[in-house]
C-alpha cells in the first residue's frame, strides 16, 4: 500500500468507479429534533452509500453513522439522496457524502483498500 503521502486525491468521477462493500449504519433526516436513528444495510464507497428500504426520509439531506474495523471512532457524515429509484417492494437510495471529515475519508479509502485486498 502506498504511504499516506504517495495516495492519489480522488475526484468525482474517481469516486463512483470506488470498490462498493457491504456495510451496516445507521440514517437519520437532518433538521428533525430528536430524529430517530434507523439501522440499514447496503454498500459503502468512497463518496457515499446505498442501500434499500422501504420508506424514503422526509427531506434528501441525511445524517450517517457507521464503524469501520480498526477504527476506534464511529465515522459520521452529512450526505444528500441523488437517487431514489423503486423497485420491487423497496426503494434503492444513493447518497453521496457533502461533509465528511479527512480522517474519515482517508479511514474509509484505508478499508476499501484492505477489503479488495483481502478478495
Amino acid at each position: 500500500m502506498p504511504h499516506m503521502a504517495e495516495r492519489k486525491r480522488f475526484t468525482q468521477d474517481e469516486r463512483r468507479d470506488s470498490p462498493r462493500v457491504p456495510m451496516q449504519f445507521l440514517v437519520r433526516d437532518v433538521g428533525i429534533v430528536d430524529g430517530e436513528w434507523e439501522q440499514r444495510e447496503g454498500d459503502l464507497s468512497l463518496g457515499g452509500i446505498s442501500w434499500k428500504g422501504k420508506t424514503a426520509p422526509h427531506g434528501t439531506e441525511v445524517e450517517v453513522r457507521f464503524r469501520l474495523p480498526k477504527v476506534p471512532k464511529e465515522v459520521r457524515a452529512l450526505g444528500e439522496i441523488l437517487r431514489v429509484k423503486s423497485e420491487g417492494q423497496g426503494i434503492n437510495f444513493h447518497l453521496r457524502f457533502t461533509d465528511l471529515d479527512v480522517r474519515a475519508e482517508l479511514a474509509i479509502a484505508r478499508y476499501l483498500d484492505e477489503w479488495l485486498d483481502a478478495q
